[in-house]
């Protein structure tokens, strides 16, 4: 066996398998055992497992004292209506942009994904949203998230869409079909793979996002689990109390694996009874 050989069969998959211990797997391991140990052994943190655990009295402390549901119910009424949002206006935008050409529509398509390198202004949002009457509301917020995740689904789905043949939607157009009607019928079960990659790309950054919702929604009645977090880690309700803070990272964090596991599945399943088609 030569050196390239070797490389390729043995060292490079030994490579990739050291990386992903190192930059998920120890991170990982850090969290679950911090948040079942005490909180004097949690104030060190260290890859060793605790003396005695503490798993069921610091995840109830930190579901219960933390305020869980209610920062569950604001991430999901936050973010499952600008997911749908944005997925039905960006497929729909998509659609027309990809079958149509001229100097127009290209300038169009290249607005409409200059989201995607450009940073949301977040003074100029914060003021808009306060003249609209919209700062601090949970409408507020999908607006933004919308708006600022919309060139990444144009930009997918509309290099999605140039693959399929037009010949489809030639065929319902003769049968008599509307054109909403052979998106819904025709384009949009052919769109499922993007689509699921989509959903777990924004539901990822939505799930996760302080920073955005910090500007937005501080201050209102509505707040999500990583705002949550951050307020309850920066008062005195956790200080110094690491096994609740990890404890309450790792709840957060069920629904989004929950989400990519399923949706993971809808990616293969599509890709491959497309290719069966």
């Amino acid at each position: 066996m030569n050196g390239s050989a070797l490389w390729k069969r043995v060292l490079q998959p030994a490579v990739v398998v050291i990386l992903l211990v190192v930059v998920i797997g120890i991170p990982l391991y850090l969290a679950l055992v911090t948040s079942a140990k005490s909180q004097g052994e949690a104030n060190i943190p260290d890859l060793s497992l605790p003396s005695s655990w503490h798993i069921a009295d610091n995840y109830s402390k930190a579901f219960t004292q933390g305020d869980v549901p209610w920062a569950l119910f604001g991430s999901l009424l936050v973010m499952v209506p600008a997911v749908v949002g944005v997925l039905v206006f960006g497929s729909l935008a998509s659609w027309v942009l990809a079958r149509r050409s001229g100097r127009t529509v290209s300038i169009l398509y290249s607005a409409a994904i200059s989201g995607i390198i450009l940073p949301p202004a977040v003074v100029t949002i914060v003021l808009l949203l306060r003249q609209l009457g919209l700062a601090s509301t949970p409408f507020g917020m999908m607006c933004v998230y919308m708006g600022m995740y919309m060139s990444l689904v144009i930009f997918f789905i509309t290099g999605f869409i140039r693959t399929i043949p037009l010949e489809l939607e030639e065929a319902a157009r003769i049968d008599g079909a509307k054109p909403l009607m052979i998106f819904v019928r025709v384009i949009l079960p052919l769109l499922r793979p993007v689509i699921a990659t989509a959903t777990i790309l924004i539901c990822l950054y939505i799930w996760n996002d302080v920073f955005y919702s910090f500007f937005v929604l501080g201050g209102g009645s509505v707040t999500t689990l990583p705002l949550n977090l951050y307020s309850v880690a920066s008062s005195n309700l956790y200080q110094n109390n690491w096994n609740l803070v990890f404890a309450y990272v790792i709840l957060m964090s069920l629904p989004l694996v929950v989400i990519f596991t399923f949706a993971q599945r809808r990616i293969i399943s599509g890709i491959t009874g497309g290719a069966v088609k």
